[in-house]
């Protein structure tokens, strides 16, 4: 992969080894921060293509850390790492801009693959994850301000195609967009397209804000399930 990344976290053999990891794989790593200060200075600096960012960190966690970034630099996707699936956290990163959510014992040819698929432009998320988030902003008032954002900017779902709305149910199940290209007989660039005009057309940050606000507008149903 072409990107490059910057991996922020405040436990150094974690830090340590996660470098190790992406150097196995010949991923590029821009540099390093054990905090969120740290990572808004650094970001600054090096403008990395990818952020993978610990949400609990000192002096500055994730969450912080993330809103920054985006605000200055939205062009960079940031995925937040964490020790497990906290959904507050989830949905506050989602709603503040993240491009994922991975968890830490996610496996190491995954999180690659994860990676891939943000610079791809798609949404990394952990297995079951997508779920979650559907369950949360079906649950939480704090999607309504996605929602607000694109009514305001009159980007209702309304103005979506048939073909367009498809696309996103599938894709907010969390489906890749190569999954998804070959379950509507479309090719993966197809079905890229269409996500970017979908986020154009609601007025919103990123894929992942789409697929929160697909759940907060009923465009999608929660998977009721208990997921690990």
């Amino acid at each position: 992969m072409k990107s490059k990344v910057m991996i922020v976290d405040d436990h150094h053999l974690f830090l340590e080894g996660l470098q190790y990891l992406l150097d196995a794989y010949k991923v590029e790593v821009a540099g390093k921060a054990k905090n969120g200060r740290e990572a808004v200075t650094k970001a600054r600096i090096l403008k990395p293509d990818i952020i993978l960012m610990d949400i609990m960190m000192p002096e500055m966690d994730g969450i912080e850390a993330l809103k920054i970034i985006k605000a200055e630099m939205p062009e960079i996707n940031i995925l937040m790492l964490t020790t497990s699936d906290e959904d507050d956290y989830l949905f506050e990163a989602i709603k503040h801009g993240a491009s994922g959510y991975l968890i830490k014992n996610t496996d190491g040819k995954d999180l690659i693959n994860k990676l891939q698929q943000a610079e791809n432009g798609e949404v990394p998320l952990s297995p079951g994850l997508a779920s979650r988030i559907l369950l949360e902003f079906n649950k939480k008032d704090g999607g309504t301000e996605i929602n607000a954002k694109a009514n305001r900017e009159t980007g209702t779902y309304e103005k979506l195609t048939d073909r367009q709305i498809e696309i996103l149910q599938i894709i907010a199940s969390g489906k890749t967009y190569k999954k998804a290209g070959e379950l509507l007989g479309l090719s993966e660039r197809t079905i890229k397209y269409h996500m970017g005009r979908i986020v154009d057309i609601l007025h919103l940050e990123n894929r992942s804000q789409v697929i929160a606000y697909a759940a907060e507008s009923g465009l999608v149903e929660p998977i009721k399930t208990n997921l690990p």
